[in-house]
């Protein structure tokens, strides 16, 4: 988690406050991918050339706040399907509410991971695909973990992860500029989704010649 830099300004501009700042300039017309390195310059009063003491380029840049992004995301849904997990409400429901909440943060770290799935650099591209595949793994974990339990076997526990885990980003990524009054409504809808692709995925094991 990144914290807002202290009143005046230290003789050198830190990493740390290059990514707020990054941050701090995206917004819904905004993406990373819109940015300039002069723009974010001016952001952190730095020269130009500072940035490179910390960066080699805006797409190094745009890969350490993607890491810092999915491991935030990744931390906040875990602490709710765990919290699911003893007994405090659904995992399923508790896991997408923790994701679309995020939506209300003001440090904008599942914009970050929506905005730019496929329009961004290669780079860019690829770190936000790499943190996808690390959450459909987590996933796909705790899935066969809770089948297990349950004794409701799934078919093909890593496909199903990465079903869930596509349909939840991309409607996330629809749901970044909805109104916040839709986002129960979505939360609602997504929910029933992902029971039913679990639903799906247990009946096809059911289906299997024994």
């Amino acid at each position: 988690m990144l914290n807002a830099p202290a009143l005046g300004r230290p003789a050198s501009i830190t990493r740390e406050e290059i990514m707020i700042a990054a941050l701090g300039l995206l917004g819904p017309s905004r993406s990373m991918s819109s940015l300039s390195l002069r723009e974010i310059a001016r952001a952190t009063g730095m020269a130009p050339n500072s940035f490179y003491r910390h960066f080699r380029d805006l797409d190094e840049l745009s890969i350490a706040l993607i890491d810092l992004a999915a491991d935030s995301l990744r931390q906040i849904i875990r602490e709710a399907r765990e919290r699911a997990t003893r007994g405090h409400g659904s995992v399923v429901a508790s896991s997408i509410q923790a994701f679309m909440q995020q939506l209300h943060e003001d440090e904008k770290f599942l914009h970050l991971l929506l905005r730019e799935s496929h329009i961004g650099s290669p780079a860019y591209q690829h770190a936000i695909e790499q943190a996808l595949s690390e959450f459909e793994q987590e996933l796909c974990h705790d899935l066969i973990r809770l089948a297990q339990h349950r004794q409701q076997p799934l078919y093909a526990p890593a496909l199903t992860a990465k079903a869930i885990t596509r349909l939840v980003f991309t409607l996330g990524a629809s749901a970044v500029d909805r109104p916040a009054n839709e986002h129960p409504r979505i939360t609602e809808e997504l929910c029933t989704m992902v029971r039913m692709l679990l639903a799906g995925s247990q009946a096809l094991h059911a289906s299997l010649p024994r």
